[in-house]
């Protein structure tokens, strides 16, 4: 991705139209410019840095707006579907007000790259995984969506529920390792592992396949089934999901709880007690 700002003509919208640059390569960050009066809201914990002009609020919800059409009821549903999706209760809200510009900066938590949605180019909703969101431009609304499916209710686990991003403006979403886009066509089908199922447009139809026989279940390495999708629709696939990532972390510690065990070391163990490890 180009380390350059990205480039957009502003335009009449329910969100903030903000600008925005996304800097580095396997640890990115995300960097926001604002215009006195706009406002981004983040997951918590997302802060990088911010200029002095910004204010920082936490609200209960997404801070969309819509969660506060029902007063403390509504607030309370707002941020209930947050809290399913394995988010926060809160989201903090970063608002210019000075004068000039001012920029704020967010960092995904894991090794990976940043994915802007600009949400009114994809009919409005993108469908991602439970934790992805990490950034949006005030009036992006954060929900859940639920994979009605028998085989996707009862076998589906990370798949299963799911975020739903809704609005017209700019959001940002936090995926492992290496970004893969997938324009399907009508009744194309995709095969992918459930964790590396990113994001996906309301389009395409969403469901659960077996991933083989009974020797490709017990040794083949792999899950009980694969994410089967059907186009249309835009699909992103993610190389390295966080929990792929974690599992292999703690294969390696094994039962020392991650002690060096002499790895790369022809010495191995020895190698351990000369070295003082043990």
């Amino acid at each position: 991705m180009s380390n350059s700002p990205w480039a957009h003509s502003r335009s009449a919208s329910i969100a903030d139209d903000i600008d925005f640059e996304i800097k580095g390569q396997e640890l990115q960050f995300l960097e926001i410019e604002l215009d006195p009066g706009e406002s981004a809201v983040a997951e918590a914990g997302a802060l990088v840095w911010k200029d002095a002009a910004v204010g920082m609020t936490t609200v209960f919800g997404d801070g969309s707006g819509a969660d506060q059409q029902g007063g403390f009821m509504g607030k309370l549903l707002g941020a209930g579907k947050r809290l399913v999706t394995g988010e926060s209760l809160f989201t903090t809200v970063f608002t210019h007000n000075g004068h000039g510009k001012a920029r704020v900066a967010f960092a995904s938590p894991t090794p990976g790259a940043i994915l802007p949605m600009k949400l009114s180019d994809v009919g409005g909703t993108l469908i991602c995984q439970k934790d992805s969101f990490l950034a949006a431009a005030r009036g992006v609304s954060i929900g859940v969506a639920f994979q009605r499916k028998v085989m996707t209710g009862l076998f589906g686990g990370e798949g299963f529920i799911m975020q739903k991003l809704e609005g017209d403006g700019w959001v940002f979403v936090q995926m492992g390792g290496t970004i893969v886009e997938r324009e399907l066509g009508p009744g194309e089908e995709l095969h992918v592992d459930t964790g590396c199922l990113a994001a996906y447009t309301p389009s395409v139809d969403f469901d659960l396949v077996t991933a083989g026989g009974v020797k490709s279940v017990l040794f083949g390495g792999e899950g009980l089934f694969f994410a089967r999708l059907r186009g249309p629709g835009k699909v992103w696939i993610q190389s390295l999901p966080f929990s792929r990532l974690a599992g292999r972390m703690m294969a390696a510690a094994g039962s020392r709880g991650g002690q060096n065990r002499g790895e790369g070391s022809i010495l191995g163990e020895f190698g351990d007690f000369i070295g003082g490890n043990n």
